[in-house]
């Protein structure tokens, strides 16, 4: 027999009310709002019971025992689904999901406009040394105003290190606001994805050697691990800004901490950090050339309220038994389709069942 309806938990918030307020009109949820600092003995019952978890992105605002990993989806035997609240699935392990046929949806796009916007930003905040001034304004008056002489953007190279729905925001805002000559290095476009995105496709040593602007726009996985380091920092020009809004991991702090000092580079913004927030002794919490923000880039009313109503949307086709959009493990599709049916008591609709495509 068929469900009355969908047990959905989640912790702390929602990421914006409009998410909770479209699953209430549908009258089709159960939704169960858990503390992080709540007993153990108060949250496991309810995650053990529950269908799906509206789960966050951000690993240092979840505590480790509710990652779902292996050993999680051990302790909740019903769980099908999982939606985060933005691009990001850090909290989530892909391939134990996969293996455990729980499928996981995430709201990667929703966010886009937020981040792209943030790199934008901080660019111009470097290139025009605004932080830098603003700073010295607040503190003495032992300074000569040519100290903080920065450039135009107009008619500079921007090199973009993923080329998905973020770089192609920040390609198409460099090109029609700055005129900028955009370089991008993304090996899963091909020559007519870069065509189409108003990019001009390059090497990534190339794009490091020309670019008066790096910034990077790519999933954190095993081979963007580590990307940058000494190697890739010593490619660039001594003018040249660093910027990332991505993934922590994907940039060795310590090889951009020295390329900053050396003056290897000119300056750099980083929203994003291998532990967040980085301790206040971090190489980089120091410097007076970078730009720091505790992985905002994508924490705007607008971003959040997208992408509630994208998690919304997902977990509302999940209860009608249609298949969601933003699926991160498609493979796990087939054995998703029996334990839907095996948990919530109808199958999927025929048309989603067939479906493989992500």
């Amino acid at each position: 027999m068929p469900i009355n309806r969908f047990p959905v938990f989640y912790f702390n918030r929602w990421q914006h009310p409009i998410g909770q307020e479209l699953l209430d009109e549908t009258n089709a949820f159960d939704i169960r709002f858990l503390k992080t600092d709540m007993p153990e003995t108060e949250t496991w019952p309810i995650i053990e019971t529950s269908l799906g978890f509206q789960i966050g992105s951000a690993r240092d605002e979840l505590p480790l025992q509710y990652h779902v990993n292996a050993e999680f989806l051990k302790r909740a035997p019903k769980l099908i689904a999982v939606c985060t609240h933005g691009a990001g699935y850090d909290t989530v392990d892909a391939a134990a999901c996969t293996e455990a046929g729980v499928l996981i949806c995430n709201q990667t796009g929703k966010n886009g406009e937020a981040v792209a916007e943030h790199a934008l930003g901080i660019m111009l905040s470097l290139g025009k040394k605004i932080l830098e001034a603003d700073r010295r304004m607040r503190s003495d008056r032992e300074w000569d105003r040519n100290q903080f002489m920065g450039q135009d953007m107009l008619g500079k190279t921007v090199g973009i290190v993923g080329l998905g729905n973020i770089g192609r925001r920040v390609a198409e805002l460099c090109s029609q606001l700055f005129r900028m000559r955009v370089l991008a290095y993304d090996p899963y476009l091909s020559a007519d994805d870069f065509k189409e995105r108003g990019a001009e496709p390059v090497p990534l040593q190339e794009l490091l050697r020309e670019s008066d602007y790096v910034t990077v726009h790519t999933p954190r996985t095993a081979e963007t691990t580590g990307m940058f380091g000494v190697k890739e920092f010593g490619l660039m020009k001594e003018s040249a800004y660093f910027v990332i809004t991505a993934r922590g991991g994907i940039v060795d702090e310590g090889a951009l901490a020295d390329a900053l000092k050396s003056g290897g580079i000119a300056a750099a913004g980083v929203d994003v950090f291998a532990v967040e927030p980085p301790p206040l002794d971090d190489p980089l919490v120091g410097l007076g050339n970078v730009i720091l923000t505790p992985h905002t880039a994508g924490v705007t009313v607008d971003a959040r309220k997208n992408c509630a109503r994208g998690a919304a949307e997902q977990w509302i086709a999940l209860a009608e038994g249609h298949r969601p959009e933003r699926i991160v493990n498609p493979d796990a599709w087939p054995k998703f389709c029996e334990r839907y049916q095996e948990h919530v008591g109808k199958p999927m609709r025929q048309s989603d069942q067939q479906t493989s495509e992500c």
